[in-house]
């Protein structure tokens, strides 16, 4: 939706008539969120614990665990961490961190279901953001990887920061940077709404890996072989040894793209001197739809009357006094969490305890769940998709491996709800109202209840198809036992010893019981085999419309 309409970007030779250029961010943060559905690797149906498998790749995996805070020496525990332990509820901690242990029940060690990864090769990105502006330069402060147990989703998380950066660029770095692969190509050749140049920067300033970006072939290739949109270079490797699952690329962990190709993202904007945005720069921010003339809209009047009311958490907006929190504001769209204040506060960019503590800690949890929800209910649209397009009703092995992937769905899903769904995250005011304000944009209790419905029915009807399987052996079986009595008649005229046999010799007797016995058997055997349509001449039979029968033998309607 962001980019149905083009943002009015400041390309070179343009006339600029804004000056948020000259409006300078002392502090600048940026979370990228990339969501992601992990393959199974195996056609097996089991469960991978793909965290483990990618912790077992070898010595030349830039990917290493990071260690669990609450497992380390307590005096080395900061206060940082217990204030973000403490805003969340009770499940919410059980997920995030883990239930500790209790020696009263026992020798339990609960770890949380996340396992995160980092990787520190990559400290910087230099991006060139339109042809023949200068580069721009973003440090990197993580690089994390989270998985989650029993969920074969995971999610990239990027940040970013730099003091030494305009207003102008830092809505076009939103606008641009997270894209995983362009919308178009304009007739000059360049990907439209991408960056010109993406690199990864090591330790030394060397490059590590560049955007292809404007490889317009490979990407329509791509898309005609594979139906699937490839993955630009660089988002490839920094995922890496992660490999897209519909490639060539040899690798056990593979993965598919879950969301739209621009990823979600957290941002934080202090502005210095004194200077202040207007309503145009804050609906630029808050769509993340790059950057324009501040004193005019991007979008219609009619479109933004409720803005404020929609997509703006305005608690600590407006006010006159900074008693109980810095004048700042929330913004949402949903695809984005936009923070803007001011970088002459100190509590503002306070990196311990102040807004920005809280924008990369406790807000950052809040923003991660919510498309973590988001993304798992896609991941299990996707597999109920691709087990309805493999069902043929005509076909056992095809009913068979429908139920065992209906089965489950269902226990996958069952374990999500129980272990990771919230509709509240905190009982404190602010994180419970973000959380609430990113939800209803990303409109997840609608997709839970489409996908609980899903599930239902594909429920529903595997239990219609066993009721009507066991109706059908049911009626069988009546069938056998009915004109199994032929068979007992028998056997049971050789037992009423009307006929003096008793005195005939042995294998006399045994070829009597034989003569009986063989018969007997190969009736059975041809009424199992005919067994449904025997049942449905008894049928004609009891309702009266068999014509292969006398008249008089026929039963009246009802």
């Amino acid at each position: 939706m962001l980019d149905e309409v083009r943002s009015e970007s400041i390309s070179a030779g343009e006339g600029v008539r804004r000056t948020s250029a000259d409006v300078g961010i002392g502090q600048f943060r940026q979370i990228l969120l990339w969501p992601i559905e992990l393959v199974t690797p195996t056609p097996e149906p089991v469960h991978h614990d793909y965290a483990a498998l990618l912790s077992k790749l070898g010595p030349h995996n830039p990917w290493k665990v990071i260690d669990d805070e609450f497992t380390g020496d307590p005096k080395d525990f900061q206060e940082r961490h217990y204030n973000e332990f403490v805003t969340f509820l009770p499940p919410v901690q059980r997920f995030l961190y883990g239930s500790g242990e209790s020696k009263v029940a026992g020798s339990i060690n609960a770890h949380s279901p996340i396992t995160t990864f980092r990787r520190t090769d990559i400290t910087a990105v230099r991006v060139v953001l339109t042809p023949g502006s200068k580069p721009v330069t973003l440090n990197i402060a993580h690089v994390d990887l989270y998985f989650f147990y029993e969920i074969d989703v995971a999610i990239l998380a990027l940040e970013l920061y730099s003091d030494d950066i305009n207003l102008a660029e830092v809505q076009d770095v939103m606008f641009r940077l997270g894209r995983t692969h362009p919308a178009y190509w304009e007739p000059s050749g360049a990907a439209g709404h991408c960056p010109v140049k993406v690199e990864f920067l090591s330790g030394d300033g060397a490059v590590v890996v560049a955007s292809d970006y404007d490889d317009r072939e490979k990407f329509l290739a791509q898309v005609c072989t594979r139906r699937a949109a490839r993955v630009a270079a660089h988002w490839q490797y920094l995922l890496s040894p992660l490999v897209p699952h519909h490639s060539d690329l040899p690798g056990e962990l593979r993965y598919k793209q879950l969301e739209y190709y621009r990823m979600p993202q957290m941002a934080l904007i202090a502005t210095k001197g004194g200077q202040e945005l207007t309503r145009a720069d804050y609906v630029r921010l808050a769509f993340a739809s790059g950057p324009g003339d501040c004193s005019e809209l991007p979008f219609s009047q009619r479109h933004l009357e409720d803005f404020e009311e929609r997509y703006c958490y305005d608690r600590y907006f407006g006010q006159h006094n900074e008693i109980e929190w810095p004048q700042s504001r929330y913004m949402s769209c949903g695809h984005a969490l936009v923070v803007t204040g001011s970088a002459d506060n100190p509590f503002f960019v306070d990196p311990k305890h102040g807004c920005l503590n809280s924008f990369r800690h406790e807000h950052f949890l809040v923003f991660l769940i919510a498309h973590f929800h988001k993304a798992t209910l896609l991941m299990f649209s996707d597999r109920l998709t691709g087990a309805m397009s493999r069902l043929d009703v005509q076909n056992k092995n095809a009913i068979a491996a429908f139920r065992s992937a209906s089965r489950r769905a269902l226990q996958t899903f069952l374990r999500f709800t129980h272990r990771y769904w919230f509709h509240s995250v905190s009982n404190q005011t602010q994180a419970h109202d973000i959380f609430a304000l990113c939800r209803r944009h990303l409109e997840i209790d609608r997709l839970f209840d489409d996908i609980r419905q899903e599930i239902q029915e594909m429920s529903e009807f595997l239990e219609n198809e066993a009721m009507r399987k066991q109706s059908d052996t049911v009626t069988r079986l009546t069938v056998v036992t009915t004109l199994g009595l032929v068979g007992t008649t028998v056997t049971g005229f050789l037992g009423m010893n009307l006929l003096d046999w008793a005195n005939q010799t042995a294998s006399w007797r045994i070829q009597a019981f034989l003569i009986v016995l063989i018969p007997t058997i190969l009736l059975t055997l041809i009424t199992i085999a005919k067994s449904r349509v025997l049942s449905d001449m008894m049928e004609s039979l009891s309702d009266g419309t068999a014509t292969w029968v006398p008249k008089f033998l026929r039963t009246r309607k009802s």
